[in-house]
């Protein structure tokens, strides 16, 4: 991940777990080790990531690397506590092992357990810092092929973080407890503490946590050091949720994370381990999002994150492909969407910057657009090889929340997510963007710029299916729906779609399925409602889904249809010009002998110059009769 739309995708062929990732840091190269017990070293320099050099270990299992900054030894540690030494350029062992018993020799009687931790001393590249599982640290020079210093602790090790002066280090534990070392003293831990642990009841001994499974020790010049750290937490609180740690002097902050944390980075102001690092941010990758963490503001807010890491915050009901759009098209989605802060994230900029975004190979835009079942629709550039959100509209916006209970006493015709999208229309030239709920409504919305406070216009249209023109339905003239006994209320299915009349006692009828925001709404830039148009119930049937929507937004036209008729609204004049039932459309007669249902509104005759002039164009022989039942 670099920039906002830099990105890049690769796998390892063999599906083995990744288990760990080391950057060659400027070198556009990656380390990975996979549990399959194969290092790979890929090629960061080209658009698609290739592998230059594997590695596979036959009789060790691979535990921990380590890539020292700008050094040409990658360190290995193994499950057995043996420690190799790969050269980076060449990717052949050297032939350097640090076996276990060699390094811990006489300091415990038992096996020390796996390598978990390898790590250079930031004072000298020829001393290495090696953690073992069972709590054994040895600090090994590599010259001179023996250990420095053997250090003990009775708790497990999990990690292990460097002091820049490279005088001490800090350990976490399986008990949920930190340990703070120095060198010259490596007979115990000069200080040691429970960060989340009570002290017990006797008042001296400090009760055991949860294992604290990664920690940074991190140094500022001109503050207290910061200590970061996942896990910890007391086991007291059985349904707390994954915790992110920060301590910075006396303040210990608790973030919380919606999933659990696979593991966690700080960025700091230098790659030099030598250095006051001077940490701003820290990356947290959980199971499910990645969020970065702003550490330069006191309360630690989050960015807003750029990528879209998971498409389907909400599933995909429906998708548009658009190309050749106009090209001032993706900037100006992409900086409303930009504008739509929300409230408590990091005023920053998002600190991953690396790479480029450029348009791909094609030399036209491509937007996709995708309805969801929550309501939402988000555009997307496709441009270039990944998708990269630019803005995000919510259409159940327009319509009062509905408060929990009453579900069954409204007229909703669909229990979960009510306001799924089924339909999409959109104009890339005049931006008018439409889309059809499953509720059987239609949304039209324009492109502002600009802030406003309106109320939502609403028209509301009866199409219904008349039963007395048939008396016998013979198969033939059943249109050909896929579910036909569900879909025509004329079979009288008593499905549950339909067969909601008795909950009230009383008929439903000309009440739309949910009911519009009466209020003055304020409206962000980007898309902005200006007209909803709802299907009513009829007679105690409830209307029928959308099934198919058109849009001229030349004449300022929406038709729809399902299978009980069509309906044309004009959305400029914001009036219905036609609706008509199924059975005009597939009768024999001509439907235009009768006159169409239209709304009798005395504000019409002003609008009527307008339609006709554009239904004109559409139909210039029947204009003279569709005006004059219209004017009648």
């Amino acid at each position: 991940l670099g920039r906002p739309g830099v990105d890049c995708y690769c796998q390892h062929e063999s599906g083995a777990a990744v288990l760990q990732l080391q950057f060659l840091i400027n070198e556009g190269a990656l380390v990975s080790a996979s549990a399959d017990d194969a290092l790979h070293l890929w090629n960061l320099r080209q658009k698609r990531p290739a592998i230059l050099h594997s590695l596979k270990f036959n009789r060790e299992r691979i535990t921990y690397c380590h890539l020292p900054f700008q050094s040409k030894w990658l360190y290995v540690g193994t499950e057995r506590g043996n420690t190799h030494i790969v050269n980076i350029e060449s990717f052949i062992l050297s032939g350097y092992v640090i076996m276990w018993n060699k390094a811990i020799e006489l300091s415990t009687k038992t096996h020390p357990g796996p390598v978990v931790h390898l790590s250079d001393s930031p004072r000298d590249e020829g001393k290495l810092l090696i953690g073992y599982e069972n709590g054994t640290i040895v600090f090994w020079d590599l010259r001179s092929k023996r250990a420095d210093l053997r250090a003990y602790y009775d708790e497990a090790i999990h990690s292990v973080a460097w002091h820049h002066e490279g005088k001490q280090f800090m350990c976490s534990h399986s008990d949920g407890s930190l340990t703070l070392w120095n060198l010259k003293s490596p007979n115990r831990p000069f200080q040691t503490t429970i960060p989340h642990g009570k002290i017990q009841r006797d008042g001296k001994k400090t009760e055991s946590c949860k294992p604290i499974l990664k920690v940074e020790y991190k140094t500022c010049k001109n503050s207290e050091p910061f200590v970061i750290f996942s896990g910890g937490l007391s086991y007291d609180k059985a349904c707390r949720r994954p915790s992110l740690t920060i301590m910075h002097g006396k303040a210990i902050t608790v973030l919380e994370m919606d999933h659990p944390i696979v593991d966690f980075l700080t960025l700091c102001e230098t790659p030099y381990p030598n250095e006051f690092q001077e940490p701003y941010a820290v990356v947290v990758l959980l199971e499910k999002d990645l969020i970065v963490v702003d550490l330069t503001q006191s309360n630690f807010p989050i960015f807003e994150n750029p990528y879209p890491i998971d498409i389907h915050e909400s599933p995909v009901t429906c998708t548009e492909y658009f190309a050749d759009c106009p090209p001032d098209l993706i900037p100006v989605l992409y900086s409303v969407g930009a504008k739509h802060k929300k409230q408590g994230y990091s005023n920053k900029e998002w600190p991953i910057s690396g790479g480029a975004w450029n348009l791909g190979a094609q030399t036209y835009p491509e937007i996709i657009i995708t309805g969801h079942a929550d309501g939402s629709v988000k555009f997307w550039d496709a441009s270039a090889i990944t998708l990269q959100m630019l803005y995000k509209l919510k259409t159940s916006k327009v319509f009062e929340k509905q408060k929990p209970g009453e579900g069954k006493a409204t007229a909703e015709i669909v229990e979960e997510d009510p306001f799924a999208v089924q339909m999409m229309y959109w104009c890339p030239e005049s931006r008018i963007f439409c889309v059809a709920g499953v509720s059987a409504y239609v949304i039209v919305y324009r492109f502002s710029k600009h802030e406003v406070n309106t109320e939502i216009a609403s028209l509301e249209v009866r199409l219904q299916y008349e039963v007395e023109d048939i008396i016998t339905p013979e198969p033939e003239i059943i249109p050909p729906f896929p579910d036909a006994s569900s879909q025509l209320p004329s079979l009288k299915s008593l499905s549950g779609s339909t067969n909601t009349v008795a909950c009230e006692g009383t008929m439903k009828d000309s009440i739309p399925c949910l009911s519009v925001k009466t209020r003055p709404v304020r409206m962000p830039p980007g898309y902005q409602a200006d007209l909803v148009i709802q299907l009513v119930w009829v007679d105690g049937e409830p209307p029928q889904q959308i099934t198919s929507l058109a849009v001229n937004s030349a004449y300022g036209l929406v038709a729809f249809g399902n299978c009980n008729g069509l309906a044309v609204v004009d959305f400029m004049q914001k009036t219905v010009l036609l609706s008509m039932g199924t059975l005009d459309l597939y009768g024999s007669s001509d439907p235009y002998q009768r006159q169409p249902r239209s709304p009798r509104k005395s504000k019409q005759f002003a609008a009527d110059n307008f339609c006709m002039r554009g239904l004109s164009n559409f139909y210039p022989d029947l204009t003279k009769r569709i005006r004059t039942s219209y004017q009648s």
